[in-house]
């Protein structure tokens, strides 16, 4: 049986719950984020998709140590990372395990088909994208290559 995203809730990197169910009626982009990864500038284009779009979408940053160990550092240490780098506006969350024993339940829903109704995945990267519609169902996945700004991720969110 499926479920949707609004089930689920996540930390902000500052401890605070971030309920997903506040978000019913925009499409959500989550993405597992690092700080030192070759795909880390597109922190710049999530940040454009979210001012962008930011009436209809919701950009969502999991940092993320479970790839190279590219994202070492704490949780104040990657907060003043985007901010200086990037001035990152779209929330983001507490350092999330995405592979393996203990992996986050947002992540267990976004990967299983028996959970999201639309398809089984692993997340291969940093960067990947799952892109969620306005009432919480998975709708697309977008691998790290696949730029925020590009023709693919746009088209999906204009639907």
């Amino acid at each position: 049986m499926s479920h949707t995203i609004y089930e689920y809730l996540l930390k902000t990197i500052w401890g605070d719950d971030l309920n997903l169910s506040d978000f019913q009626g925009k499409k959500i982009l989550l993405v597992n984020t690092a700080s030192v990864c070759g795909y880390t500038p597109q922190y710049a284009q999530m940040e454009e998709l979210y001012e962008k779009y930011k009436d209809k979408l919701v950009v969502i940053g999991l940092p993320c140590n479970d790839f190279g160990t590219q994202e070492p550092g704490t949780e104040k240490e990657i907060e003043a990372f985007c901010e200086t780098n990037f001035h990152v506006s779209f929330p983001l969350t507490l350092k999330v395990k995405i592979k393996g024993a203990g992996m986050h339940p947002v992540y267990q829903f976004l990967t299983k088909k028996e959970l999201n109704g639309f398809a089984d995945s692993e997340v291969e990267w940093n960067f990947q994208k799952y892109l969620v519609d306005e009432k919480g169902k998975l709708i697309a996945i977008f691998a790290s290559g696949v730029e925020p700004l590009s023709d693919e991720i746009i088209s999906a969110i204009e639907k």
